[in-house]
């Protein structure tokens, strides 16, 4: 800190203590605890015992400024004393007095100790560090850690650790006690403890104008035809006055923005032009965005026309006299409009529908468990279609092309969906209520890694479609797998529904031979991939949480006669009471024959992964599901150029370039909230890692960083000790501890400078980055590829 911050903290201490502490101006300890918001209490007793330098079981303001201080200021090894004692669980300050406050402590919880850490007081302290860390591990593993850090920092094997020995063995950290410097003058740091300075503002720097320039030139020609058609339209109704050529203007701009909101949304053109020379040309990965940004233009356009309107017929009121303001704004009598005079009334009801359809597409409406509300008020695009025909005399002459190819789209995509007469063979309920569907892929579906699809279940809503993107990859040729995560009212019935599906009465004995033919039949294959569902440490080894995959060697054969009859019907859109029925594998997983209709698929940004050299994929939770089925089809490109000698078991791949795939490298970032989120798809990532050759010519082509926020990063000093456990461990067995992946999950969130630092630094060619997740982390990964010069794409539905 500088002289400056140190002021600053130490006036927000202050008035801290001064808040906390109360009129008897002392801190005790439940004061204490919610002043360091632990949750561990534990650290919170620690910490207390070792403040309280006078033994009163309270801490005065001027004790805790003075241990503040030698935590700011005070030598490494004056803070490395205070670790020690804190992790001296049944100490009493026998290693001497650091300068500014004593380790006499008189709490009776704390009794005399031997000055040194034994493996029990490191197992109380490493299980402290887990649940302040929401981190759940077998005792067995608490057991491992200990030992693993134990053993590593007691050099003469005498049965405990002195002061001397942790201080080497944090030495051999150093990226740890640099951060040991940090933590410490960060426990009751400031909300905001920096003042930000002046900058030139992102959107003004020369590095965001390079990298949106699609976009910025898009809306600049957007902006400019609309001037232009504006000002045509008003100057030809110069004679009706300034108002009424406000409302020609706006009218006008109206036709064209009512009809190029649609075009925005033709997913099968859009998903057609991407792999076209267009994709470099227009900003096709944006017509997200850019749809929203026509509907908000669509209703300023409106309510100043609307506006501009209504100030006509009030000068019009009184200057003739004819009509009131109520008859021109809800009455035919006027008789302005080509069709009966309706152009007042079709206006009112317009704006109304207008109105309700850009509040219900509001974030906090779609993104607040309410995505239904958006869903139906969206479909009111129908009636404003048909109010504007009736209300416009040109406004048919623009959508008539745009209409057409619209409704083509629509009839295509309905004729797909209702053709297929695709089912649900498998559901496998996973860890943070994600639910896996297996649906039987039909021959004719045809897609690319990372693309999604629209899918109607009418066992769960009717008349709803909902957007999911792919997870397999497309060698997968007999399943279409979807992950879906309980977050609306939708996704929450999806995973109650299969929850609670028990088997029904005169299926059993079907459904149990065909279970057992599945069974011989898995046995004899190796899965494709498993998931944990109730571990807390997720592995490739672990037997008890595979999850099966559908296989069409797996279909019952003995269902012959009036069951293929029942089949046949079902396939030709009936849908037989057999159908209904599931068999429960365990509690989480079932087969079934649930009815479902899919559209699509639809092209994503992610499409252009297999054009880049070196690609970063980021994934935020349910966000790594585009870049599961990504993954899996990268992996198997690779294992197609994969080679090994004949000799000996050395393996490598072939880094040629071809049409198919010109990746050189390929960084996976999972950022997760907490470790049951890892469960449901970590067992996959153990399948790539193993698929990858240990040793290549260019270093590994798929790296793997985990990073899990819940956890404390290592600029806490209550999670030093745990992470370095960890990091040995990790390098004894080859495995994280956490995910049971080869690569060590990162606790906190990802320094990003750092990221990218590293990723510019391998010169593997240019860089994409690709992010899927949400949206306020997507601005924050956007304006560091900027600053990198990095290619972003972010998924977006």
């Amino acid at each position: 800190m500088s002289l400056d911050e140190d002021a600053r903290w130490l006036e927000w201490i202050t008035k801290q203590f001064e808040t906390i502490a109360g009129e008897d101006k002392e801190i005790d300890l439940d004061e204490f605890k919610t002043a360091l918001k632990v949750k561990e209490s534990f650290f919170a007793e620690r910490f207390f015992a070792l403040f309280d330098a006078d033994g009163s079981c309270s801490i005065s303001l001027d004790e805790l400024l003075k241990a503040l201080q030698l935590l700011i200021h005070g030598s490494e090894t004056d803070k490395l004393r205070f670790l020690f004692q804190v992790y001296d669980v049944d100490g009493k300050g026998v290693l001497g007095r650091p300068r500014l406050w004593h380790y006499q402590v008189e709490l009776t919880h704390f009794p005399v100790g031997s000055g040194s850490i034994d493996p029990d007081e490191l197992r109380t302290v490493l299980k402290s560090c887990l649940r302040e860390s929401a981190i759940s591990l077998p005792e067995e593993k608490l057991d491992d850690l200990t030992l693993a850090l134990f053993e590593s920092a007691d050099k003469d094997s005498s049965g405990s650790i002195t002061f001397e020995e942790l201080k080497a063995e944090l030495e051999s950290f150093p990226e740890v006690m640099e951060n040991l410097t940090i933590s410490a003058a960060n426990w009751l740091k400031p909300p905001v403890m920096e003042q930000k300075k002046r900058q030139t503002p992102r959107y003004l720097t020369p590095a965001y104008w390079h990298n949106n320039s699609r976009k910025l030139l898009f809306l600049f020609s957007y902006v400019c035809l609309n001037v232009l058609l504006f000002t045509l339209a008003a100057l030809r109704h110069a004679a009706g006055g300034p108002c009424f050529m406000v409302a020609k203007g706006c009218g006008q701009c109206l036709n064209f923005n009512c009809t190029f909101v649609m075009v925005l949304m033709l997913r099968r053109c859009l998903t057609w032009l991407r792999a076209t020379w267009v994709v470099r040309v227009l900003p096709l990965d944006q017509n997200i965005l850019l749809h929203q940004t026509v509907g908000y233009a669509i209703l300023i356009f409106s309510l100043v026309h609307t506006l501009a309107h209504l100030m006509n017929f009030v000068r019009m009121t009184q200057a003739q006299g004819a009509y009131h303001l109520w008859e021109y704004l809800l009455t035919t009598r006027p008789g302005i409009g080509w069709v009966g005079g309706t152009a007042s009334i079709t206006g009112v009801v317009l704006q109304l529908l207008i109105c309700l359809m850009v509040l219900c597409s509001c974030t906090f409406v779609r993104r607040s468990g309410h995505f239904e509300v958006f869903y139906w008020s969206h479909l009111s695009y129908i009636w404003v279609w048909v109010l504007l025909v009736v209300h416009c005399a040109n406004f048919w002459k623009w959508f008539v092309v745009p209409g057409f190819v619209f409704l083509l789209e629509k009839v295509m995509g309905m004729a797909e969906s209702r053709m297929g007469g695709l089912y649900i063979v498998e559901v496998n309920l996973l860890p943070s209520k994600v639910t896996h569907l297996v649906i039987k892929r039909p021959q004719f579906f045809h897609f690319k890694p990372g693309d999604y699809v629209y899918i109607n279940i009418p066992a769960i809503a009717k008349y709803e479609w909902h957007p999911f993107t792919i997870s397999s990859a497309p060698e997968q040729q007999d399943a279409i797998w979807l992950h879906i995560r309980s977050m609306g009212q939708w996704t929450n019935r999806l995973f109650e529904y299969f929850r609670q599906l028990e088997p029904q009465a005169g299926s059993t004995k079907r459904l149990s031979t065909s279970l057992r033919k599945r069974q011989r039949g898995g046995k004899a294959q190796e899965p494709l991939h498993s998931a944990s569902c109730s571990g807390t440490v997720a592995s490739s080894r672990d037997d008890t949480i595979e999850l099966t995959s559908y296989r069409r060697s797996h279909q019952p054969h003995e269902a012959q006669g009036s069951s293929t009859e029942q089949l046949g019907q079902a396939e030709c859109g009936e849908s037989p009471h057999l159908r209904q029925s599931s068999a429960k594998l365990n509690d989480n997983h079932r087969f079934c024959d649930i009815k479902c209709f899919v559209e699509g698929p639809y092209g994503t940004p992610t499409r252009q992964i297999f054009a880049s050299e070196h690609a970063v994929l980021i994934g935020a939770g349910i966000g790594i599901t585009p870049f599961a089925s990504i993954l899996q089809s990268i992996m198997y490109r690779y294992r197609m150029r994969k080679q090994n000698c004949p000799n000996c078991n050395y393996s490598w791949c072939e880094t040629i370039k071809d049409g198919e795939m010109k990746l050189r490298k390929v960084d996976f970032i999972w950022i997760n909230r907490d470790q049951k989120s890892f469960e449901w798809f970590v067992s996959l990532l153990t399948k790539l890692e193993m698929d990858q050759a240990d040793e290549e010519p260019e270093g590994l082509f798929l790296e793997m960083h985990m990073y899990m926020t819940s956890a404390l990063s290592k600029n806490d000093m209550k999670a030093i000790g745990l992470q370095m456990a960890l990091d040995l461990l990790a390098k004894k067995e080859n495995r994280d501890s956490i995910t049971g992946l080869r690569t060590r999950t990162q606790p906190g969130k990802p320094e990003w400078n750092k990221v990218f630092q590293k990723v510019a630094e391998e010169n593997k060619g240019k860089v994409h980055v690709f992010y899927c997740g949400s949206l306020a982390l997507a601005k924050l990964i956007k304006a560091h590829c900027e600053q990198f010069g990095f290619k972003f794409y972010k998924e977006n539905f």
